[in-house]
Order: C-alpha cells, then sequence, then structure tokens
C-alpha cells in the first residue's frame, strides 16, 4: 500500500473479527488493516464496540469470562491467537494505557522499572536505571520528576499520573501502544501534553487510540476507523473521514445527528 509516494505496511491484519460475551455478539465481521507508526483513532458512540475491538489486539478479552472471538488477528505475520502464544509476552509487544491512570502504589521509578524487571529485560542496576530514564525521558516527563524518583506515583497529578503509565508500556519496549480513552479524565493542559506526546512517540511505535472526541481523533490520528453498533462502518484517512466521508451513517455521526 502506497501513500504520498510511500510504501505503508500493516503492523495489525484483523479479519472477520467477531467478539461474544456469552450469546451476545458485541462486534461483528471487522476487517481491519493497521498501518505500522501512525496513529490509528476509533470513534463512535457508547457501546459501538471500539473498546471490545481495541482489547482483542493484545487479548485482554482473554481475562472477561464468557468472551469468546471468531476470525483472525495478525501482529506482522504472525497468529496473535495461535497456540504458541503467550498472552504476557504478546502485551509486552502490544502495551495498553487505560481511560483512567492507574500507576502502581509504589514509587516512581518502581513503576517504570516493574516490567523490565519481570521481563529480564537489564542485566544490572545501571541498565534498569537507563532505560527508566530513556522512558520517562520519552513520555515527556523527565524534567518533571527526575529529583523525586523514589515519591510515590500516586502522589502525581493526574495528567503526570497518565504519561507515568505511558512511560511504563514504553519500558518494555512495545512495538505498539494501545490507549483506550486516554484523556477523558485529564483537564485541557494535561490532554494537549499527552496529544503532543503520541505525535512523537508514533515515529517509534504504532498507536491505536479509542476517543469520544471526535476532534481529538482529527488532531493526532492519520487514520480514523468509525464502528456503530458492532460493525465498521467505515476506514479511511482522518481528514477524508471528516471531510468527506464515503457512508451516510459516517456523516450523521460526525455532524452530530447521533452519538
Amino acid at each position: 500500500m502506497r501513500r504520498n509516494g510511500e510504501i505503508m505496511t500493516s503492523k495489525f491484519r484483523t479479519k472477520n473479527v467477531e467478539v461474544y460475551y456469552g450469546d451476545k455478539k458485541a462486534i461483528r465481521e471487522i476487517s481491519l488493516n493497521i498501518e505500522k507508526n501512525i496513529v490509528t483513532a476509533l470513534i463512535g458512540p457508547s457501546g459501538c464496540g471500539k473498546s471490545t475491538f481495541l482489547r482483542c489486539l493484545n487479548r485482554m478479552n482473554d481475562v472477561i469470562e464468557n468472551c469468546s472471538i471468531k476470525g483472525s488477528i495478525h501482529l506482522d505475520e504472525q497468529d496473535i491467537y495461535g497456540p504458541d502464544i503467550d498472552p504476557v509476552e504478546l502485551r509486552a509487544r502490544v502495551g495498553m494505557v487505560f481511560q483512567k491512570p492507574n500507576p502502581f502504589p509504589k514509587s516512581i521509578f518502581d513503576n517504570i522499572a516493574y516490567g523490565p524487571r519481570i521481563h529480564g529485560l537489564a542485566s544490572n542496576d545501571k541498565e534498569l536505571k537507563d532505560i527508566v530514564y530513556n522512558s520517562l525521558e520519552k513520555a515527556g516527563l523527565i524534567d518533571e520528576v527526575k529529583d523525586r524518583l523514589n515519591d510515590q506515583a500516586t502522589g502525581l497529578s493526574g495528567g503526570q499520573q497518565q504519561r507515568i503509565c505511558i512511560a511504563r508500556a514504553i519500558a518494555v519496549s512495545p512495538e505498539v501502544i494501545l490507549m483506550d480513552e486516554p484523556c477523558s479524565a485529564l483537564d485541557p493542559i494535561a490532554t494537549a501534553k499527552i496529544e503532543e506526546l503520541m505525535n512523537e512517540l508514533c515515529e517509534s511505535y504504532t498507536i491505536i487510540i479509542v476517543t469520544h472526541s471526535m476532534q481529538q481523533a482529527a488532531r493526532v490520528s492519520k487514520k480514523t476507523a468509525f464502528f456503530h453498533l458492532g460493525d465498521l462502518i467505515e476506514y479511511n484517512d482522518t481528514d477524508k473521514i471528516f471531510t468527506q466521508p464515503e457512508n451516510e451513517k459516517t456523516q450523521d455521526y460526525i455532524t452530530g445527528r447521533f452519538g
């Protein structure tokens, strides 16, 4: 696939993905290629299936009782639901940042060091310290916390806590970062910092964000997928979705007729 003369490669390929909670079908036959090293936004009204789809991409739905999945999802060329896939290792490759900041009740340093310790990414204290500092720097937080790394992370502001969670995800060297409404609990200044960070991070990571804010999707994403009642209605370049949508339902949603 080409865009503006560049060859675009898919990081995720999903085909006919369906998710059931018991007998209830939450999403239907979602086929979507998500490009590498861009921000892709998933939009749609509450209950449309966008967060359910997002959780499929790092198998977070596995922990939900009576949840079953059909179809195929490939990360690069690997079937992430294949029998040889360890979900814990997958979640290191595909990190996640949740709606509400959820730092561990530990120091700032130990929050970031937790993943590298578990996955054995540092062979000594100096390497671990370097990982922590580099992760905080990439999350745009190092200057604000470098003199208080032993303080409790839960004592930081909401926006800082969310960037701690982003740094924690970065620390295990993921390929993809999933963000489920990461700014919904934040004030406008903190939101602007997270959005600026997304634009910087997509140079190194593939970012997929669920957002209720169409303005946010327009600001940060290159591609947008619109979900409605469990169906993928439209997927296209973000500017086309918001200025020249091909589907009437998309037009109705972005103009505020429902949702």
